[in-house]
């Protein structure tokens, strides 16, 4: 976590878009199919290990990584930072007022978080122009998206030049958790590494994204690399 966060406040103080991806089981899975979602995966400026599944993959190739580095966690911290830095960050996804409530909270954990706008990510895709317009007029330093792999990510790479955020970065269901609409798992699930069982009792609907942790498990227990 320390190393990316110092990697990312080099970005931002680059002043150029990057794209980040947090990179779990399932979206691995997902761009395995999804050709335009693997080169934008494979393009990223920076991944960061964002499932147990991640580490647990990386270890068995002889290459083990030092902890998980989620999007939930880097929305906190990040926003801690912009109380120190003056950082703007903007929120987009999630249900209508969700982001809303979420960069409410925040600004209340940390004050002086420069949360500069904050908006809903029920939209058509043909929209996405539009709505990058409105977001860049606010001057984000730092981009939150909300919407879900691989469409928060296809957001970003389609509009990171009109908006210009020097950090964009898909989020999930941060927003959510971060709002009190849902209940991260608690600090013994999380230790155990359950935390994606939780996600899937609280939603059910995330049945479809659990499916891929199986087959994510069996690429890499049959990959020769």
């Amino acid at each position: 976590m320390d190393g990316t966060l110092r990697i990312l406040e080099k970005f931002i103080a680059s002043k150029t878009p990057h794209l980040i991806v947090t990179a779990d089981a399932a979206g691995i899975v997902q761009a395995q199919s999804d050709e335009e979602w693997n080169a934008i995966f494979r393009s990223a400026d920076l991944r960061t290990p964002d499932s147990v599944g991640v580490l647990w993959a990386a270890k068995r190739a002889g290459k083990p990584i030092k902890e998980k580095v989620s999007g939930v966690d880097l929305v906190d911290r990040l926003c801690s930072l912009s109380a120190d830095h003056g950082y703007r960050i903007y929120f987009l996804g999630a249900a209508p007022g969700v982001a809303e409530l979420a960069a409410e909270k925040l600004r209340l954990k940390h004050p002086g978080c420069n949360i500069v706008g904050a908006r809903h990510g029920f939209f058509p895709q043909d929209s996405d122009a539009i709505v990058a317009q409105e977001i860049a007029e606010t001057r984000p330093d730092i981009l939150f998206v909300a919407m879900g792999i691989p469409r928060q990510e296809k957001f970003i790479r389609a509009t990171q030049s009109t908006i210009g955020a020097s950090v964009a970065m898909g989020v999930g269901g941060s927003f959510d958790v971060f709002s009190g609409r849902a209940k991260r798992a608690p600090m013994l699930l999380q230790k155990l590494k359950l935390e994606w069982l939780w996600r899937l009792i609280l939603n059910p609907r995330k049945i479809a994204k659990a499916k891929n942790l199986p087959v994510f498990a069996w690429r890499v227990l049959t990959s020769s690399k």
